[in-house]
């Protein structure tokens, strides 16, 4: 899936950044961040230590020592650049880094357990291997965490942070409460649907693009400006993420085949083309409807789902959803406009936008 290229009509603002710089720039994130996180959970009580461990695939199932994929690190590259865009060296942001990440999982981890999903990056997910109550209790370990990282800094920076994080945290628990809520409806609105992802997505990567900045000692207002550069970047990447879960290939994006569909997710694609009209609309909401009283869903064939993505596609929704994450991407790039950040930053953070909405997982 590819809702576009906005990274090529962003060259002339990039510098000509590419994706091998961007690509650079996430490896930053991931080498510098790493060592702390890892220091963060050795903290926890055994056998949390190593579920997270796991879970972040530094070991496997029997606790061998791995290098599984840990995810693109789009936060902690985010975090670090929030502190050079405060006139900061990069590391002033390494605590932000890991708390944000440590949120991250934390929502990973009980998505997961709450949403049945048995794989993630091509593992079993941790619920699966571990149990339903490892996943609690790590995922509630990993959000208390967050906030000792950045609290046992003792600044009054650090003390900013924290209401930053704890207020997105809140906001994504909102969200995610939304979307389970919306699974059990017939119809959502679009803007309803927004709003949760808002939550769900946007604001988390909003404070990870601005807790460098806080903790490098920027004021308010310019730690808002950039929250509103991370907020919209949420809006894209949750969109080209609702797209992935239709159509994604599983082998990029390590889940099943119509992963979304299959949990019945009220996403953008879908409540677009619920919203459209017309023929294609109409039969898709007929089928969503039963699909919703039937006590079988679990065991529809690939064709059912591929019946429903099809419609969607006929109905307008998945092209309404390429064109929301572009529109998201350049609204996201306007907002860097109002604030006064380095240009090796700016270019960044737009290549790193460039990166959000062209992967394909």
């Amino acid at each position: 899936m590819n809702p576009g290229n906005p990274a090529a009509e962003n060259a002339a603002h990039t510098g000509g950044s590419g994706a091998a710089d961007t690509l650079a720039l996430l490896e930053r994130g991931r080498t510098l961040s790493t060592p702390a996180l890892r220091a963060a959970v050795e903290r926890l009580a055994p056998p949390m230590d190593t579920v997270a461990a796991y879970h972040f695939g530094w070991i496997d199932a029997q606790g061998n020592p791995a290098d599984a994929d840990s995810g693109k690190a789009v936060r902690p590259a985010l975090a670090l650049l929030s502190a050079e865009a405060a006139g900061v060296p990069a590391e002033v942001g390494i605590p932000g880094a890991v708390a944000v990440e440590l949120v991250h999982n934390f929502s990973l981890l009980h998505d997961d357990l709450m949403d049945g999903d048995e794989q993630r990056r091509h593992r079993d997910t941790v619920w699966k291997v571990h149990g339903p109550a490892q996943a609690i209790l790590v995922g509630d370990a990993l959000f208390a965490l967050a906030n000792e990282v950045l609290l046992e800094l003792g600044t009054v920076d650090a003390g900013r942070a924290t209401r930053r994080l704890t207020t997105a945290s809140r906001k994504l628990i909102d969200g995610q409460a939304q979307d389970i809520s919306y699974e059990h409806r017939e119809r959502v609105s679009v803007e309803e649907c927004l709003e949760m992802e808002g939550n769900k997505t946007g604001a988390l990567l909003a404070c990870a693009i601005s807790i460098g900045a806080v903790l490098g000692g920027a004021d308010d207002r310019k730690a808002d400006k950039l929250e509103e550069y991370g907020y919209h970047l949420g809006l894209a990447f949750q969109a080209v993420d609702d797209l992935l879960g239709i159509w994604g290939d599983p082998e990029s994006t390590g889940k099943q085949t119509w992963s979304d569909l299959r949990q019945r997710k009220k996403s953008l694609p879908v409540v677009a083309a619920l919203a459209a009209g017309g023929p294609a609309s109409e039969e898709l909401a007929r089928l969503l409807a039963e699909d919703a009283k039937s006590s079988d869903f679990e065991n529809f064939s690939e064709a059912e789902f591929a019946h429903r993505a099809a419609l969607i596609e006929q109905a307008g929704g998945r092209r309404w959803t390429e064109d929301e994450a572009r529109r998201q991407h350049a609204v996201a790039v306007r907002a860097l406009d109002e604030v006064d950040v380095p240009q090796r930053v700016r270019e960044a953070l737009v290549a790193l936008a460039d990166f959000v909405v062209v992967r394909k997982k």
